[in-house]
């Protein structure tokens, strides 16, 4: 395998962020709805559901990039 190569420059996202941050603002604007409706309707026992705040499809290492493969010859190895 030492002689292998990708076929395409296309590469995905994980190495460049983490969804820490994210995590932490969707989290932040689920609370923040829940304590909204405790407040106006305290009598309610349904809480909003957490996918209705946030997106996995939407962080920001989802996804690929493409890049230059004259450029960054080691993402050309598998």
């Amino acid at each position: 395998m030492s002689r292998s190569k990708r076929k395409t420059s296309i590469c995905g996202n994980a190495n460049s962020c983490s969804e820490k941050q994210d995590k932490r603002i969707y989290n932040r604007c689920y609370r923040h709805a829940c304590k909204q409706l405790l407040q106006t309707d305290f009598e309610k026992e349904l809480l909003p559901h957490l996918k209705e705040y946030s997106n996995p499809w939407g962080m920001s290492k989802d996804g690929k990039n493409w890049f230059d493969a004259k450029k960054f010859l080691k993402l050309m190895r598998k």
